[in-house]
């Protein structure tokens, strides 16, 4: 295996010459999107550079308190963006979000690191930062797709809903197919993703060890781990999520209050 090939200041160059050609296309093709994506350049460009030298310094310090800090903002982050897919206008929705992303990562993250990985340290930056941040935004797209589906169909069949209330039948009772159809429809990519992955697609994690010079195999190994905790963390998040956003269309009377 040879080494990585390290990019400098003059490759990120040539690299943003996709992304020209890209707004030429754009341009060409009358499409209008030449401002979302010099947009989307820029922000990727300063997040992603941001990010490494706030990681360079982070796995200096090789602190808890340090790691526990860029987990929190990863994750407060992750819940603002999934609240406003949402809607803003459901009361008590950031808290549901934030809680059950914190939910279904810790619990995923615990048993992966306590029982699987096992490093030296619980909080090896190493490990904790990257994992966290592959299994959260999978979570986060969950918990947006799940929770926006589940809003958009209760509002869409409030007469139908009212009508099982009036029946005598409970808020989680009126509204369980479409909770289900929810968190079917938010587990959809993750199972495509699983069912193709090594014949259609090489995700980043398998990509980027075999291009660091680590053994395929290995690299493999690590990519099949990352599927499967992705895949428990959506569930799990899914779930807490819809559960959350019923609980808001619903007063203590159990009577439809819609937003």
């Amino acid at each position: 295996m040879h080494d990585l090939v390290e990019l400098n200041p003059g490759d990120l160059g040539w690299a943003l010459g996709i992304m020209i050609a890209a707004i030429a296309l754009s341009n060409w093709q009358k499409l209008k999107l030449e401002g979302q994506l010099l947009l989307a350049t820029g922000r990727s460009l300063l997040q992603l550079l941001v990010v490494g030298y706030v990681l360079v310094a982070i796995f200096a310090l090789h602190n808890p308190l340090a790691v526990l800090a860029i987990l929190g903002i990863m994750l407060t982050i992750a819940a603002v963006v999934s609240r406003n897919r949402i809607g803003k206008k459901i009361g008590g929705l950031l808290p549901v979000v934030w809680g059950s992303l914190l939910a279904s990562n810790a619990l995923t993250l615990g048993y992966v690191i306590a029982f699987i990985i096992q490093p030296e340290n619980w909080y090896d930056p190493q490990y904790i930062i990257p994992l966290t941040g592959m299994v959260l935004g999978n979570a986060m797209n969950s918990a947006s797709l799940a929770g926006e589906r589940l809003a958009s169909l209760i509002i869409q069949n409030r007469l139908e809903v009212e009508t099982y209330l009036c029946l005598g039948a409970t808020p989680t009772e009126a509204i369980s197919a479409y909770r289900t159809e929810a968190i079917r429809v938010s587990l959809i990519p993750t199972i495509n993703q699983m069912m193709v992955v090594g014949l259609v697609s090489l995700p980043g994690m398998f990509t980027g060890q075999v291009l660091a010079g680590s053994d395929p195999l290995n690299a493999a190994s690590y990519q099949i781990l990352i599927l499967f905790m992705i895949a428990f963390a959506n569930l799990m998040t899914a779930i807490l999520v819809t559960q959350g956003v019923a609980q808001g269309f619903f007063n203590k009377n159990a009577q439809l209050t819609l937003p």
